[in-house]
Order: C-alpha cells, then structure tokens, then sequence
C-alpha cells in the first residue's frame, strides 16, 4: 500500500502529464502542417509563372508609371508657370523615394507577407496619384507624386522581385528577363497612352486614370502566394531565443516592464536575422560596384537626345534613337536571360553579369567618337540589349551571394544604393557638360564607372577564389590521415582515428615503403 507522500507525488505525475499532453499532441501536428507546407526546392513552373505575371504587372505599375510622369511636365510647367528645374524634382523625388525605401518594403513583406505589402503599396501609390489630381502647387505634387507615389512603389517593387527568385531555380533568369522586361514594355505602351489622355482628360484627368490604373497592383498582390523553402528557418539559436522571450511574456503581465525588453530583443533578432548578409565581405562588394554601376547607367537617358541633337541629328531622329534603346532594352532582358539558364552558361551567370556591365561601360567610352546616325543606332543598340541584360541579373547575382531566404531584404538594400547615384549623377553630368562645353567628359566619366564596378566584382571573386583554393591545399598538406613517421627502416601511416578499447591512436604498418 503506497504511502500518502508517494501517493501524491505519482498522481501529481499523473495529471500534469495528462495536462500537458493536449499541448503536445496540439505542437506535433501544428510541426507537422509546418512540415507538409515546406517545400524541397523552388517549382520552376506551376504557380511560378503567375507570380512571374505578377511581377511583370508590378514593374509596369511602378517603374514604367515613374517613366511616364516626365509626359506631364510641359502641362505641369504651363498650369503652375514653373521652369523644367522645379518641374524635373517630382521625377527625381518619385524614383529617389522607390529607391531610398526599398528596404521599408522588404521589412513589410518579412514581418507581415508579400501580399500585405504590394496590397498596402498599391494604395498608397494609387492615393498619391489620385490626390495629385487636385493639386494647386508644385509643392503639393511634390508631396503626393513624389513621396506618396514613390512610397507606395517601394512597398511593392523588391518584394515582387524576390517572390520570382523563391519559385524559380533552374530557370530563375529566364523569369526575372520575363518579369524586369515590363519596364520597357510598359514605358512603350504607356508613353502614347497617357499623352492621349492628357489630351482627352486634362493632366487631372490622367492622373485620375492613371490612380486607377495602379490600383491594380493589389490584384498583382493577391497573386504573390507565399511559399516556405526548405532553407527558410531560423538558427538554432535564434529559434531558442525567441522562443524563451515569447514564453516569459506569457507569464507576465501585458502591462509589466518586461513586455517593453521582450519587444526589443525580439526586434533586434529579427533584424539581425535579416540583414546579418550586410556583414559577409562579398555583399559588401556587390554593394560598392552597385554604387559605380548606377552612377554610370542613369545620365545616358538623360543627355542621349540632347547629344543627338548636338551632332546634327534632327529632333525626330533623336526620339527615334530612345526608341530603339527601349525596344532592344526589352530583348535584352527575355534573350539574355534565357541564354545564361542554358546549362552551358548556367554557371556563369555571375560572370555574363560582369561582361554586360562592362559591355555598357565600354559603350560609353565609344560615345563621343560616334557623330552621326549610321553610327548613333548601333550604339543605340548595343547599350540597349546589355543595360537589359545586367538589370535582368541583378536579382540573380545578389541570391548567388546572400541565398533565397534573405533574398527580399538584400534586394532591398541593392536598391536603396541605387537612390543617390540616380539623384546626383545627371546634375553631376549637366555641370561637366557646363563646364567643359561638351560631353565627352561626362560620358567617360560614366564609362569608367561603370568599367571600374565590373572589375571590381570581378577582382572579389578572384580573391574569394584564390582564396579557397589556398585554404583547399592547407588542408590537403595538414591531413592527419597521410602522416608518416618512421621506426628504423619501416614507415608506418598513422591514422588519427581513436582505438574504441584503448583510446589511442592506431598505428598501421605500410609494406614495402622504407625511408633509409
């Protein structure tokens, strides 16, 4: 007969096992839906390609929408009797702000999802333009077709990116040609479109429309159905941390000091989670040569036509050349991508992003000597397809080094470098052209810059190679393994393996080798 003590200690055993066992059969199948729901690898196809659809109706909303708003300049210049100086900073405010809060975007998508984000991005995108249309001042237009607008694209822009690069592997590039290619497409399209709705409608009007249009950013939205790869997780660590912070929250009061620290720390190890690729040396390459390689891309959209003009090339054969430059703009991005997932180049994509970023820089270089058209078109053309074709990289190189699951928040950083080379290099470029009375100046400048990110890239791979190759030889001259020692004339090869009885290492005696 078991005492009153014992008895109480096994029945206390007993219902505490019964009470804790709702909560892990509960934790096993909520691990197992987690389990089911995580996938091996990227589809490369199925629901792949809507997300592709969606991207590509994400860069029409956005980048080709930012491309059109110089349409509305004459109007706006004319309505508020303003030059193009105070007119041009709506452009540069709008792309500056996409750019300067991409990594607002990523951190939306992360914490909440990617539908969540582009959803409220094509709101607020939509409210600027919308608002817009009621304008009465520049600053007012500043305000909401600037900073509005360009907040709400910032939402949508990298996160839609990043979506393409976690359902697609094998064929990651040929999507991101497919997806980056509605900037050209939709700048083609839109141009022509807008400007017969200005003439319609008034610039209000358009605006108005054009608010419409964007809505339809929560449809592409909509379309972004999360996905959990297999690498999507937490460390260890981390899972650990978190997990012991949300447990003692529990057991306080929502009202305590405690909940303040638990909120910080599980802050700060998201973020560091997050950006923790911001410490890996080859990011920290890309990020430089990404400063060089925007600084060098932008002015050539600015200054082609003017330099046109300048030649002697008559103002509807400068148009004709930025028309050819946005065609071959879109070839670039479908063909190039296509080529570098054919397994021949498959394992070089790293290096055609080199050779195109060069490609482009060496355009530059060639600029001043081409005075005429015969030789402006095939500039045109070529400057063209590799611009397409690096953009179309971009993605790819920056998953090649940070991975899948910190994709969105890489992308974000990637593109935030992009704002200030976008905001000082053509004023940089109008003050050499201003000073030296001619372009060549400003277009070496941004050939070497462009010239210099590529060699740059390529200089740290070569390192990192090297690198790894010497770390490769160390470790084949120190393998314990191939150790010899010699006991008068027989060499022996010691093992470093434990014997399991004695634990010492086990020596092996090699017939045949002699050291005398």
């Amino acid at each position: 007969m078991p005492t009153g003590s014992h008895w109480t200690a096994n029945s206390s055993k007993i219902i505490t096992g019964l009470l804790e066992q709702p909560g892990k059969e509960e934790k096993r199948k909520t691990m197992a839906k987690v389990n089911r729901a995580r996938s091996t690898s990227p589809p490369d196809g199925g629901w792949g390609w809507m997300i592709v659809a969606g991207c590509f109706l994400v860069t029409i909303c956005t980048r080709a929408v930012t491309r059109c708003i110089s349409i509305f300049f004459v109007e706006f210049q004319t309505y508020f009797t303003q030059d193009y100086a105070q007119t041009a900073w709506i452009h540069s405010i709008v792309d500056c702000v996409t750019m300067l809060c991409a990594p607002l975007g990523s951190v939306v998508s992360n914490h909440l999802s990617c539908q969540v984000g582009i959803m409220l991005g094509g709101l607020l995108a939509s409210t600027g333009l919308i608002l817009s249309s009621f304008a009465t001042s520049l600053k007012h237009l500043y305000l909401t077709l600037g900073v509005l607008t360009g907040l709400g694209f910032a939402l949508c822009y990298s996160p839609a990116i990043a979506m393409v690069g976690k359902y697609f592997s094998r064929r990651k590039a040929l999507a991101y040609g497919i997806a980056m290619s509605g900037s050209g497409i939709g700048t083609f399209i839109l141009a022509p479109v807008v400007q017969l709705l200005i003439e319609q409608f008034s610039w209000r009007g358009a605006l108005l429309i054009l608010g419409g249009f964007v809505l339809n950013l929560c449809v592409c939205g909509a379309l972004m159905r999360p996905i959990t790869l297999k690498e999507d997780h937490t460390t260890p660590e981390q899972d650990h941390v978190c997990r012991t912070q949300k447990e003692d929250f529990k057991r306080v009061s929502p009202y305590s000091s405690l909940t303040k620290e638990w909120a910080q720390t599980c802050l700060c190890c998201c973020l560091q989670q997050e950006y923790s690729f911001l410490l890996m040396s080859d990011f920290v390459v890309l990020a430089i040569s990404v400063l060089f390689m925007a600084y060098g891309c932008s002015p050539l959209f600015v200054y082609l036509v003017p330099y046109a003009l300048s030649v002697g090339v008559s103002h509807q054969q400068a148009a004709f050349l930025m028309s050819i430059l946005g065609v071959i703009d879109i070839i670039g991005n479908i063909t190039f991508g296509w080529l570098t997932d054919r397994r021949c180049l498959k394992n070089y994509q790293y290096v055609c992003y080199l050779f195109a970023v060069g490609m482009d820089g060496l355009c530059y270089l060639c600029l001043p000597m081409l005075q005429s058209l015969p030789l402006l078109v095939p500039f045109s053309c070529t400057f063209g397809y590799f611009d397409g074709a690096y953009v179309t990289l971009i993605p790819v190189v920056t998953t090649e080094i940070v991975g899948t699951t910190s994709l969105s928040s890489a992308l974000g950083v990637v593109y935030f470098l992009h704002a200030v080379p976008y905001l000082v290099s053509p004023p940089i470029a109008g003050w050499l052209v201003d000073t030296t009375g001619s372009y060549t100046a400003a277009f070496l400048l941004c050939g070497f810059s462009m010239i210099f990110s590529s060699v740059l890239l390529g200089f740290g791979r070569l390192v990192k190679r090297m690198r790894k190759t010497q770390l490769q030889f160390i470790a084949k001259e120190s393998d314990p393994k191939l150790q010899l020692w010699t006991n008068g004339s027989v060499a022996y090869s010691v093992e470093r393996e434990l014997d399991q009885k004695h634990g010492e290492p086990v020596a092996t005696a090699v017939p045949g080798y002699s050291l005398t």
